[in-house]
């Protein structure tokens, strides 16, 4: 519960093929050990809309194709997730995409675009 008393709900999917294996805080890849960090890579408002999931899609796919975007489905160790948060301050949703990458990549990441 937050402090202002509101339960916060959320939705995910995945943004491609759903994980099979288990990511762990340190991994081994390619013969290294890296550390991994669980990224927010974009998010977005959406209005108070009847579906907003189906309105959502052109924005997230926006962001797949945009530089940052294919750059973050190249490198994250798994498929980048969605979440939907209602946000109770503007009567519509939050969207928020995050992605799991290894410790190279989350370097390179926030020095371009963090």
């Amino acid at each position: 519960m937050s402090v202002t008393g509101y339960q916060h709900t959320y939705f995910s999917g995945y943004i491609g093929p759903e994980p099979t294996k288990q990511t762990h805080e340190h991994m081994k890849i390619e013969d290294k050990v890296h550390k991994i960090h669980d990224v927010t890579v974009h998010r977005f408002t959406m209005g108070d809309v009847e579906d907003p999931d189906i309105y959502a899609a052109g924005p997230i796919i926006d962001w797949q194709r945009s530089e940052q975007g294919s750059w973050v489905m190249e490198h994250a160790i798994e498929s980048p997730i969605w979440h939907r948060i209602v946000d109770h301050a503007s009567f519509g949703y939050a969207y928020v995409i995050r992605a799991k990458l290894k410790d190279v990549d989350y370097t390179f990441y926030q020095l371009k675009w963090g």
